[in-house]
């Protein structure tokens, strides 16, 4: 498994793992699929955005950004990734997450937040094995596929 930045070539492949997830799953809360646009502006939108391949394709990606705006959070980063279905449970997240910790150093990271849908037990468990606490519960905070569902927060310090 090749571990590297993602790159304005990868980013069709990137948009068609994003967008089933975000067609098929409530991993995400959003509706809206990723354009071409939109992935050109996030690939540039401040924070590392890594992929794994392997052959070639890619096999998924993690990026982090800023957790909210303004100067007090400059230290703190909230993260996603993202795996192909049949690329899941087969290391690629891990390997994604311990590269993303070491791309955020330059960032000056201290602390890493992960947002995931409370029904995700899999995700969650996958961040308590990497050492990421649960801090927080927000009920019915997301809306989709005509239901409410909730938020954990969970973060980790770098």
């Amino acid at each position: 498994m090749e571990l590297r930045a993602l790159e304005t070539g990868d980013l069709e492949a990137a948009r068609a793992i994003w967008n089933a997830i975000i067609r098929d799953t409530n991993i995400t809360f959003t509706d809206i699929e990723r354009t071409p646009e939109s992935m050109a502006d996030w690939l540039v939108s401040g924070g590392p955005r890594l992929g794994a391949f392997e052959g070639g394709r890619l096999l998924g990606f993690v990026s982090a950004g800023q957790f909210r705006p303004g100067p007090g959070y400059r230290y703190t980063f909230e993260h996603s990734v993202h795996l192909a279905p049949e690329a899941r449970g087969k290391g690629a997240g891990r390997a994604l997450m311990e590269a993303l910790y070491a791309a955020l150093r330059p960032w000056g990271a201290h602390t890493l937040i992960g947002a995931i849908t409370g029904d995700n037990h899999v995700s969650l468990a996958f961040h308590a094995r990497l050492g990421f606490v649960e801090v927080g519960r927000m009920a019915e905070s997301g809306w989709k596929f005509g239901q409410w569902h909730e938020l954990v927060l969970m973060e980790k310090r770098l």
